[in-house]
């Protein structure tokens, strides 16, 4: 067949994206399907598990449309591969019946369950086995907490009919019927039940959390054969699904985060780092998470990672609390007209410090104010303080491994903002990458289908893929670096 194409699935929180893929890494079709989250009065985050697997259903239908109305031949799409939400979970019977809505990665309801468990000496365990901290964030402990609080669940996995699952798994176990029970590695490495050494679940872990006779889906690679589906219909033939991997993961491997020491920042409300550490796991001792990058066959990244708590919102609130200007686009202007940020620094701890800090009761301010102070000033020290957090996480990630960071992918919408992205590269003292596309977890479940498909050959093959790349290097300006220790001094008060 000349024309192959792959079909990706990103399935996240607020909708779920569909495209295809040709074996250029170009997108020949796209839909986007907006997905209901219910916020309940006791701060409860939670999903209609069947209304995500029908929210898919109508993304893809959507998306075969547009291809085919380009012309497109549905008989060409050989792959599939989904990228989802990453903690988010899914417990439900044999018959593929949930016994409770999904509960979403945003949801709190384990914080009473998490200091427990600390209480328990817990802690340290956790973390040596699995990289990550007791927190309601992850999946385990609101699992028991479900365990502890809804009979039907309690009543399921005891008699060992309550199959868990994060999305990925609930989405794969819907479009086979029930024949496969899967997830990869990366989604697993989310749930506190993931042993990172061994790559299998931890039986001593869920013995201490209560969980022994629960169901948990098999663990594989992310690049792997995972089930064949036609999409409840929506095909007239079957397609392979060949890569499964959480969302954050996926878009480092979309990026190209593909040897120790590349890593990508996803600039948003907040900002997710996630930089590629090698085959093996280091634990970290500056607040990093550990975590499992992405994984083939025959080959498995982990990575570091590093969650900053204000990124796009400290602009935001400029613009909606303070009028400071009227359109987000503005501000590289307003950044560059002042020489430099006139001793203004703003710590944008609204909701706490996040990564490497985590200090949590932590207040915003703006120090170095002055009759000479403009809201030029204060806008530059905004933005500026996006990129001083993105070099506290990296150097923290440094001192962990000892691995050198050689470039940071950038994604989301900062990385639009010129300014934002020179000062970055000039006080990294690396290139800023940016392959302008939007997309990069979706395209990085099509990197990692098609690799399994031998659509792609090789990583070098996917090398040559989006080269029309925005690199920003560094200008050699060392006055960063001056800035830089400004920033530690405010930020360590």
């Amino acid at each position: 067949m000349s024309k192959q194409y792959i079909l990706a699935i990103d399935q996240g929180t607020s909708g779920t994206k569909t495209l295809i893929f040709d074996k250029r890494g170009i997108v020949c079709a796209k839909a986007t399907e907006p997905l209901q989250t219910i916020y309940t009065n006791n701060g409860f985050v939670e999903q209609d598990a069947e209304g995500i697997f029908q929210n898919v259903l109508s993304s893809v239908r959507n998306c075969i449309k547009e291809f085919e109305s380009k012309g497109g031949d549905i008989y060409s799409i050989v792959a599939a591969g989904i990228s989802n939400q990453r903690e988010t979970f899914v417990v439900w019977d044999r018959d593929g019946k949930p016994l409770h809505n999904a509960v979403v990665w945003q949801c709190k309801r384990s914080i009473d369950v998490c200091e427990r468990l600390k209480q328990q000496g817990l802690q340290q365990s956790v973390k040596e086995k699995t990289g990550l901290l007791i927190d309601p964030y992850f999946s385990g402990t609101k699992l028991i907490w479900l365990y502890e609080n809804v009979g039907p669940i309690k009543s399921a996995i005891d008699s060992g009919n309550g199959y868990f699952g994060t999305v990925d798994t609930w989405l794969l176990y819907k479009l086979t019927n029930g024949k496969n029970y899967s997830t990869d590695y990366t989604n697993a490495s989310r749930t506190l039940f993931f042993n990172l050494s061994t790559l299998s679940w931890d039986k001593d872990l869920l013995n201490e959390f209560g969980l022994s006779r629960l169901k948990l889906p098999e663990c594989k690679p992310s690049s792997q054969y995972f089930g064949e589906t036609n999409f409840s219909g929506l095909l007239n033939h079957r397609v392979s699904i060949c890569s499964m991997i959480g969302d954050s993961h996926a878009a480092a491997f979309g990026e190209g985060c593909f040897t120790p020491g590349a890593a990508k920042a996803t600039m948003g409300t907040g900002c997710s780092i996630l930089m590629n550490i090698g085959d093996r796991a280091a634990n970290s001792d500056n607040g990093m998470m550990t975590t499992i990058c992405w994984s083939t066959a025959d080959k498995v990244q982990y990575a570091l990672e590093g969650v900053i708590v204000s990124c796009g919102a400290t602009i935001e609130w400029l613009k909606n609390d303070l009028h400071l200007f009227t359109d987000s686009k503005q501000t590289e202007t307003m950044a560059g007209s002042v020489a430099d940020n006139g001793g203004v620094y703003l710590v944008p701890a609204f909701s706490g410090l996040g990564a490497p800090h985590w200090d949590m009761n932590r207040k915003a301010s703006i120090t170095g104010l002055t009759f000479g102070s403009s809201k030029n000033h204060i806008v530059r020290a905004a933005l500026e303080s996006i990129p001083y957090q993105i070099k506290d996480v990296i150097v923290a990630m440094e001192s962990d491994t000892k691995i050198e960071l050689n470039q940071l992918m950038v994604d989301g919408g900062i990385s639009a903002n010129n300014f934002v992205m020179q000062f970055l590269a000039d006080l990294l003292n690396k290139p800023v990458v940016n392959i302008g596309l939007a997309d990069v977890s979706a395209l990085g479940a099509a990197y990692l289908a098609g690799l399994q498909q031998k659509i792609f050959s090789d990583f070098n093959d996917l090398s040559q893929l989006q080269k029309e790349r925005k690199i920003v290097e560094p200008s050699g300006d060392h006055r960063t670096t001056a800035w830089y220790k400004g920033w530690q001094q405010i930020v360590r008060i």
